[in-house]
């Protein structure tokens, strides 16, 4: 009788594991995730590139409120205005002439991305900016590197390592981005400001690159 109960209690014993098991299984299984995983997972949604210039561009407007009023109009009208269609010309693009052909090869590093009229604006109204705060009139304009830095570091242009300089004639000179949206701007400071809004180059960066071959 004994040995009889002790039996019955085994296979009940059994008969639970059996089930739990299968229920931790069917858990575990349900939705299709191994036992364990968090539920309701999902892949990483995909970058949306107009979604982020438009926030850099929301952010530069708030760092800098003229420039946003000044060209406003910009981006509308470039949307409204249609983008004429090039047509190809007869003999194409690149000049024909061999020696013309080897110096634009060569000298290919030193394009620059096109400015559409919204970053033109920006830019041109950028150095309009700068300019009129460093040679307005009862103003002393930057005489060292260290000067011009920290006066355009002041107006809110965050300052690389080398976007100052000096050229051997002792005229200051600076490339910076605008922040947040660009373009480039590169000035050189000489009896006379001049500052240049152009796009960046195909190299990278705001100063005109080096070398050739």
């Amino acid at each position: 009788m004994r040995r009889t109960t002790q039996t019955a209690v085994v296979l009940v014993s059994a008969g639970l594991l059996a089930l739990t098991a299968c229920g931790t299984k069917s858990a575990a299984t349900a939705s299709g995730a191994p036992s364990g995983a968090p539920s309701g997972t999902s892949a990483t949604p995909a970058v949306d590139p107009s979604a982020q210039a438009a926030a850099a561009l929301a952010r530069h407007d708030r760092l800098f409120p003229d420039v946003a009023t000044r060209c406003a109009g910009e981006g509308a009208l470039a949307s409204a205005t249609p983008t004429p269609t090039p047509t190809p010309s007869a003999t194409g693009d690149a000049p024909t002439d061999p020696e013309a052909a080897k110096y634009a090869e060569n000298h290919a590093f030193k394009m620059q991305a096109d400015l559409t009229p919204e970053a033109k604006c920006r830019g041109e109204a950028h150095a309009r900016r700068i300019s009129t705060a460093l040679t307005a009139a009862g103003k002393t304009a930057p005489r060292t590197q260290a000067e011009l830095s920290t006066a355009l570091e002041g107006l809110g242009y965050p300052m690389g390592g080398d976007a100052v300089y000096s050229f051997n004639g002792g005229d200051l000179g600076f490339d910076l981005l605008i922040p947040e949206t660009g373009p480039c701007l590169t000035g050189r400071l000489a009896a006379a400001l001049r500052i240049e809004a152009h796009g960046v180059y195909m190299e990278g960066g705001c100063r005109e690159p080096r070398g050739g071959h």
